[in-house]
């Protein structure tokens, strides 16, 4: 059974003095949506996301906006492909001094092309447009696993007509060249956009949007190799994105929506092992869409989470370290 503690019922505005901010206001876009963020040097972020007049026309580009000195500077615009639309940016960092940005461009998922860039000096500058070969798409939505010694692995998908399954694209080289590994699939269901985290040892596991109601997971006991069938766990999933940490300490933290249907309310939820989790905090309870989350454990411990506000605007919430209750 899924626990809940006293803080379950606070909102964000009540939520004990941490930061929640947006990144814009005004958003130079009518809508956006799926954001990503990491820290790209200590006490300094980057988010990107897709914006335009609506997801899936052709105008709609990748924005971005880096975080300096505690305010988040102005958007500008990252990655546009002419005449469609793009998607699902992530940004993360690897060995070599590496920046990575990879995101999606097409009519729709079925039928999307990935493409990346990289920076060498914080997301300041960034190296020309690689359009990738068709079948490869890096990560898909949220950030891959960076373990060191140029090893990434990363959760990808796809989303066919009438089947999505998920896959794992392995590097070993920063980034630069890559494996794939799959498919992970479920009966009489989908699941799509795993993230992976660590579990101790060559133990890695991923967790993973599906349509079946539930979060859903993979283990894999080989740094990504071979991966297990995939099972559902305990917490509600109505088909939207999730993310999840491994923090410093050893514990884990999963922002997503506690629900079976729709996309709010959003919320954090602790773990000892990675499968009994406690729903410790929900940061959006109001009716609207508040999806699509990323989070990364910043340099002082604190987590950082951006996410999609009402598909109009992109939220930061910077939630301290001290203020995730032990398991």
């Amino acid at each position: 059974m899924i626990k809940w503690i006293a803080l379950a019922c606070l909102g964000v505005a009540a939520a004990m003095g941490q930061t929640s901010e947006f990144v814009a206001d005004p958003m130079p876009t009518v809508q956006c949506h799926a954001s990503t963020v990491v820290e790209t040097a200590p006490g300094e972020l980057m988010a990107a996301w897709f914006g335009g007049t609506g997801e899936g026309q052709p105008d709609v580009a990748i924005w971005s906006a880096r975080r300096v000195g505690g305010k988040w500077l102005p958007p500008v615009e990252l990655a546009r492909e002419p005449n469609v639309p793009a998607w699902n940016p992530v940004l993360f960092r690897a060995g070599g001094g590496r920046l990575w940005f990879y995101y999606k461009f097409g009519p729709s998922p079925r039928e999307w092309t990935a493409a990346r860039r990289f920076s060498r000096d914080g997301g300041r500058t960034w190296s020309a447009v690689e359009h990738l070969p068709a079948g490869l798409y890096g990560p898909i939505r949220a950030k891959p696993l960076v373990l060191g010694g140029g090893l990434i692995v990363s959760g990808t998908s796809v989303e066919s007509y009438r089947s999505w399954a998920a896959w794992i694209e392995r590097s070993t080289d920063d980034g630069l060249t890559w494996t794939r590994h799959g498919p992970m699939a479920i009966p009489d269901g989908g699941i799509i956009q795993p993230v992976v985290v660590p579990m101790g040892g060559k133990r890695l596991r991923f967790f993973a949007r599906s349509t079946v109601g539930r979060v859903c997971v993979s283990d894999s006991n080989d740094e990504g190799v071979t991966w297990s069938a995939p099972r559902a766990i305990e917490l509600p999933n109505p088909n939207a994105g999730i993310d999840v940490v491994r923090l410093k300490d050893g514990r884990f933290v999963m922002v997503y929506n506690h629900t079976a249907k729709g996309r709010t309310p959003l919320n954090l939820a602790l773990s000892a092992d990675g499968e009994r989790w406690t729903m410790f905090q929900a940061l959006e309870t109001e009716a609207g869409e508040y999806s699509y989350p990323a989070m990364v454990q910043g340099s002082d411990g604190n987590l950082h989470i951006t996410y999609t506000w009402r598909r109009e605007k992109i939220r930061h919430v910077e939630w301290p370290l001290g203020k995730i209750p032990k398991p």
